[in-house]
Parts: structure tokens; C-alpha cells; sequence
């Protein structure tokens, strides 16, 4: 839905496009119209791809049976690529990692910022660290989990009262993430949140919680955008209600007030340069409707892009119009390339 968004307000005039698409298995693949194919199992007619991880050419090739066996050829030269993957292998540096070291441009946050910003574990570590507010937390393994449910129970129920959530550490879109009121409810958050990760993440639940949201753009001088409040339509701001029930609603700007929105601007510009965020990100936020404390939730390095998710529809309230939006994430990747160019990875002593 994102890359299909991102592609429709793609200036045909300025952009020459290939669509790469992602299997399950993780294959890429390309040719005439991939989203399509790969929608309605037509995969086959798609032609395998491969970057590699070296940095002698800027290009993608085309990896096509042939009577004489598997032929290489190269597909086209890359300027920029712009990433639209959600959750692991795509948020979490690991591609961003893949396309440094074959020394190409691309959209979003590095391999630090990618990976610490969905590491929720890490990203909480980080923002006690700089003195950000987050709620009370901890991280347990799967491992401890299979060896003594009733220890890591013990240890989860001491991060504060119920209610508490569970999340794999590692994940997006709200998957494997459960609510949980009771002992019972935390044994089965446990084992659903070890499904999808080797590390769990325990947090204390803010019973009454506002859900506010800042989108974050640029490189070394980010910029914030006007808050916006999610009202969920279930329980919490969950999958389903993100994705298939379409209920929930958005209200931009939040209202808030003023220093209150000043406050959770300035925590969102600190979370984003403490993690070398780059391009864009979402900022979720929770506040305390009975305190009025803020706490900061998590970050997001590729957010949901389509035209009606909150990280542009933000950008939309602040002034920049959605395809704005996307030529100015295009310049900033290849401005953050210009700056990496100017590092030197070797060292020649003067001696």
C-alpha cells in the first residue's frame, strides 16, 4: 500500500522507476508491473534480482534462466533507492546495511539509526540514557521464557502493576504485541511475543493513555511536524486496527496545549538525534490523561506511507503536500550520500 501510494506521485519527468518487489522467502524480484504480479501469484513472470554488496558499480542485475543456465545481466544503474519495508530485514538496518556497502543512495535512517530504533529494547536503554521519559520496562529472552515461565512472570510483574504489555523487541505494525490484565493474560503475551523474536520486551501499560504522534524530517537539522492523536479503535492501537478494521480515527493537530506540544517536538528531535536518525521517522508518544505525563513509546524509521497514514497526513497539516514530501526524502538520501563520499575509509601513514 505504501510503495503503491509513493509510486502514483512519482514525476515520471524527473524519475525513472524499477519496481523491486520482496517475496516471503525473501527473493527480489522485478519486471512489468511487480506489485500486480506478486498480488495475484503471478511471481513467475518475474526475473530474480541481485545487489551486490560491493561498491564497484551502482547497479542492479537481472539473474534470468537461459537454455545454457543462470545469466547475469545488469538490469540498470541505481541513484536512490527508497525502501517501503516495515518490520525485519527492512527496518531494521539489515538492507540498509547491504546498500552501504555497495555504496548507494537511499531513503531513511543508516544502519545505526535503522537498527536501534527498532530495536524497542535498545531504544528505551537509550532514551533512559539522555534522561527522555519512557514508561517502566524490561527484556527477557525466549530462552529464559522456555526454561522458567514462572521466574520471567515473577521478574514482569515487578515492572509495575497491571495492566502490562508484551512485544518482541524486534517488530512492527503492533504484530505480536498483547495487552495483558492478568497473570494468564502475561503467560500467552509471553509466548506470542517469542514467536517473532528471541528477546521480549515487559512494559507497564498506561492505563488511560492518550496516543500522540510526531513525523520527524531531515538529516543533521530535523525538523518536527504538528502532532496528531490516534483514537483506536480497539483496545489499543493494534494490527487489526491499523489495517483491517480502518476504524480509527485521526485527529491533526492534537489538541494539546501549547507547551505540551512545544515538549513533545523537542523529545522527538532528541530521540531522532540520539539514535543518527536520518530521512524521516514517526514518533509515538503516550500521555497520562489523569498525570499528564508524557512518555515517549517508540520511534519508527520507515513509518506506514500511504496517503491517508498519520506520518504524512502530519506533513500534509504542516505544509508539505505528499508529493512534496517524497522528492524531499529523495534529496535528502542523496545529500546524506554526498556526505558519506567525503569520509575517507582508509588511512596512509605519514611516517
Amino acid at each position: 500500500m505504501s510503495a503503491r501510494s509513493v509510486l502514483s506521485v512519482l514525476d515520471p519527468s524527473k524519475y525513472e522507476v524499477t519496481q523491486v518487489g520482496i517475496t516471503h522467502d525473501g527473493q527480489w524480484l522485478t519486471g512489468d508491473d511487480v506489485i500486480g504480479k506478486l498480488e495475484s501469484g503471478k511471481a513467475n513472470d518475474l526475473d530474480r534480482v541481485l545487489l551486490p554488496c560491493e561498491p564497484s558499480r551502482s547497479s542492479i542485475f537481472a539473474l534470468r534462466n537461459t537454455k545454457l543456465g543462470d545469466k547475469l545481466e545488469t538490469l540498470t544503474a541505481i541513484d536512490v533507492f527508497f525502501p517501503l519495508l516495515h518490520g525485519t530485514f527492512g527496518e531494521d538496518g539489515t538492507i540498509q546495511g547491504a546498500m552501504e556497502m555497495a555504496d548507494v543512495a537511499y531513503v531513511g535512517a543508516g544502519v545505526t539509526g535503522s537498527a536501534v530504533g527498532m530495536d524497542k529494547g535498545v531504544f528505551k536503554e537509550v532514551m533512559r540514557a539522555i534522561g527522555v521519559p519512557i514508561v517502566q520496562s524490561m527484556v527477557t529472552m525466549r530462552s529464559e521464557i522456555e526454561k522458567d515461565m514462572n521466574a520471567v512472570i515473577q521478574r514482569a510483574e515487578k515492572v509495575s502493576a497491571y495492566p502490562l504489555f508484551t512485544k518482541p523487541a524486534n517488530l512492527g505494525s503492533s504484530v505480536g504485541i498483547t495487552k495483558c490484565h492478568t497473570r494468564s493474560d502475561l503467560q500467552e503475551g509471553l509466548m506470542e511475543a517469542s514467536l517473532y523474536d528471541r528477546r521480549v520486551l515487559v512494559e507497564q501499560g498506561v492505563a488511560n493513555a492518550r496516543e500522540i504522534e510526531v513525523s520527524v524530517l531531515g538529516n543533521d537539522d530535523p525538523r518536527a511536524s504538528v502532532p496528531g492523536e490516534v483514537l483506536p479503535s480497539r483496545e489499543f492501537y493494534s494490527y487489526e486496527s491499523k489495517y483491517v478494521d480502518g476504524t480509527s480515527g485521526l485527529v491533526i493537530p492534537a489538541p494539546l496545549p501549547g507547551e505540551t506540544t512545544a515538549r513533545i517536538q523537542d523529545l522527538a528531535l532528541r530521540a531522532y538525534r540520539a539514535i543518527d536518525a536520518a530521512g524521516m521517522a514517526r514518533v509515538d508518544f503516550l500521555i497520562d490523561k489523569d498525570s499528564g505525563e508524557v512518555y515517549l513509546n517508540e520511534l519508527n524509521t520507515i513509518p506506514g506511507f500511504t496517503k491517508i497514514s498519520m506520518y504524512p497526513k502530519l506533513w500534509e497539516a504542516s505544509g508539505m503536500s505528499y508529493a512534496e514530501l517524497v522528492d524531499r526524502l529523495i534529496e535528502l538520501a542523496l545529500q546524506r550520500k554526498a556526505e558519506r563520499d567525503r569520509t575517507s575509509h582508509t588511512y596512509r601513514s605519514q611516517s
